[in-house]
């Protein structure tokens, strides 16, 4: 069986990665399993310069899911070249890093710094509140979309994925932003805005009041922009959300995702990676498939 998917110029030896801010720099789960047995690790979000998150409590459990408010939390770039990078080197698997910034400029630096690293691909996180635009984030509009891609783009001549926040109204607009900007794929979906309150005393659970939604609650709405977005882009689809098994994988690629992407699911499972390879190769082989890419985009709709 052909397990391999081309994911924007970036060959991945099975569709499945792990997502951007459930698995660190991937030295936890590396004491469970080889990480050179997945696709691709996609980095914790990394800033140009060093960034402080939000106060505690920053996660909570829900119903089939989880809250988090990390507030994007690390050591920047730099370190990230010299300590987190050479580690991951060591294993036989591509490596995406996941950046963001409060400006366009950030962004463009960062793009800039992570062209001259030995990486596989760059996934800019367009879910970030732009500083200048009273903290709207930039993945709200075609036109925000646009202008960051565009600009990143022009520095950076490694492949390039842009991850999209589900919340607006329309993410059909925001694919096609990335899309025509120039950019090598999109993924999707990122968090839901949501809010736990604690009934006794009457506040929100969190710290920062609101905070992502994510795990399993949210996976109908991830598969159904999903395909959505694939009816009106080319670009191949990084799809996630809420994806625990490979069972889900399939619905995800199904739906036109050319690869997916683990993240509440490493909490529940440590070993969910590595098993959710498996579970694809037992589907291509109760249906007698013989390669990965037969299977992306084949939903027939009632």
């Amino acid at each position: 069986m052909n397990l391999e998917v081309n994911l924007g110029g970036i060959k991945l030896k099975n569709p499945v990665t792990v997502a951007s801010g459930t698995f660190g720099y991937g030295r936890e789960y590396s004491e469970f399993y080889d990480l050179g047995e997945i696709g691709a690790i996609c980095t914790k979000g990394t800033s140009l310069r060093p960034k402080t998150g939000n106060k505690a409590p920053r996660v909570c459990e829900t119903s089939s899911g989880m809250l988090n408010a990390i507030g994007l939390e690390n050591k920047g770039l730099e370190y990230f070249a010299e300590f987190d990078l050479p580690f991951l080197k060591k294993f036989d698997t591509k490596i995406i890093v996941n950046t963001f910034g409060s400006t366009v400029e950030d962004y463009v630096e960062a793009c800039r710094f992570l062209n001259k690293l030995d990486i596989d691909g760059v996934e800019i996180n367009l879910s970030c509140p732009n500083v200048k635009a009273g903290c709207m984030a930039f993945g709200n509009t075609y036109e925000g979309v646009k202008e960051v891609t565009e600009k990143c783009r022009r520095v950076i001549d490694k492949p390039l994925i842009v991850k999209l926040t589900p919340n607006v109204t329309d993410i059909t607009q925001t694919a096609k932003a990335v899309e025509d900007a120039g950019a090598d794929g999109v993924s999707l979906i990122n968090t839901l805005m949501g809010m736990k309150i604690d009934i006794d005393k009457r506040r929100p659970v969190l710290a920062n009041n609101t905070g992502g939604l994510s795990g399993p609650a949210i996976k109908p709405v991830a598969v159904r922009m999903v395909y959505q977005v694939a009816q009106k882009v080319k670009i191949p689809i990084l799809g996630l959300g809420g994806i625990v098994s490979g069972d889900d994988a399939i619905e995800f690629m199904l739906a036109g995702a050319s690869a997916i992407s683990i993240g509440s699911g490493n909490f529940i499972d440590p070993y969910v990676a590595p098993k959710t390879v498996k579970g694809i190769e037992d589907y291509m082989k109760k249906y007698n498939i013989s390669d990965v890419n037969d299977i992306i985009g084949k939903v027939e709709m009632n």
